[in-house]
């Protein structure tokens, strides 16, 4: 009786889970680069030249984030803000309506903001996700056809209004999967404190940016109280690495982006960051061991796409496992000053 009891306890064991795989597909700093922007990649090789790879354009980013979304039965698309401002002629004529536009039809679910997000002020930058026609910048809205505005969410969780709330949501959910299998993502996005020294004092009145780790530590209680699995943080603030480059490296990082990284709440699992346009895959444990988040940026202009995978426990409800690579986004080649570059 004993050896029967024993087997019917192993029989109705809940069976082992495999992990859910998420993909986070990143960019940060577009800066409305719809046309090739005739910039390179710098590569180092083992002998310790440099090949500059020719990169950027909206039409090759599509691609790429499209051959990157089918490794993913689920994936997130995501910006760590500068999508718009600082643009090319051919967005900025047009308030970056094209820019808009073209992350519409790539997919992009949410988009932190970015310093360059309020350059022409906060009334323009609502109607940028909400739409419409009615000016508040110099330039016309609308010029070309009526403007629907963002099919994707900005995110603000530092930018306060004067009634105390925030000027866009400061979090967001996704969940994945059915059932037992299902898993939930959080996300949190926000700018730079110092945004309110970078753009117009006119076009930001009644905003308070707020400090970047209080605010983000603030809201991860909450996201786990609502059973999030994995927190993915964008935010509009970077470092730099030192040495031959190498786009998925974290050589020597160092920058702005390290005093907040060390004072945010352990807990959070993936720091998509941008603001100095540089390229990097760090795993910050190895930096500080009490902050194990894997730190990404993706360059500028769509030069590079960030490749993130998540393996989510759905049974303990934590992320097991991270990986991330920085795809280039290859496209034609040029000639410039100092010559060729080929693709």
């Amino acid at each position: 009786a004993a050896l029967l009891t024993s087997a019917c306890a192993t029989s109705m064991a809940p069976p082992a889970r495999a992990p859910i795989t998420v993909g986070i597909i990143a960019i940060n700093d577009f800066h409305g680069a719809i046309a090739p922007p005739r910039q390179s990649v710098p590569v180092g090789q083992p002998d310790g030249t440099v090949v500059q790879v020719p990169a950027g354009g909206a039409a090759w980013m599509a691609s790429a984030i499209d051959a990157i979304r089918a490794r993913y039965a689920y994936h997130l698309t995501v910006s760590a803000g500068d999508m718009i401002g600082g643009s090319q002629l051919n967005s900025t004529l047009f308030l970056d309506e094209p820019t808009i536009g073209v992350m519409n039809r790539i997919g992009l679910d949410f988009n932190a903001v970015g310093n360059h997000e309020f350059d022409e002020g906060i009334d323009e930058l609502k109607r940028k996700q909400a739409g419409g026609c009615i000016q508040h910048a110099l330039r016309k809205p609308c010029q070309v056809e009526p403007f629907k505005g963002a099919a994707f969410s900005f995110l603000a969780a530092n930018v306060f209004t004067r009634d105390g709330g925030t000027l866009f949501p400061a979090t967001a959910l996704r969940r994945f999967g059915k059932g037992h299998d299902r898993v939930t993502v959080g996300l949190i996005g926000l700018t730079l404190k110092g945004t309110e020294h970078l753009v117009s004092p006119s076009g930001i009145e009644g905003i308070r940016f707020a400090d970047e780790a209080e605010t983000v530590n603030a809201l991860v209680p909450g996201l786990k109280a609502r059973g999030v699995d994995a927190v993915v943080l964008l935010i509009h603030q970077g470092g730099r690495t030192k040495g031959l480059p190498n786009p998925s490296g974290c050589n020597a990082l160092w920058g702005d982006i390290l005093p907040i990284l060390d004072k945010l709440d352990a807990r959070i699992d993936v720091v998509v960051s941008g603001h100095t346009h540089w390229d990097y895959v760090c795993d910050y444990a190895t930096i500080n061991p009490a902050k194990p988040f894997l730190l990404t940026s993706a360059a500028v202009y769509g030069e590079e796409v960030t490749d993130i995978a998540l393996q989510i426990d759905p049974r303990r409800h934590r992320v097991v496992g991270k990986q991330a690579r920085n795809v280039i986004v290859q496209s034609p080649g040029y000639a410039n000053a100092r010559g060729p570059i080929r693709a």
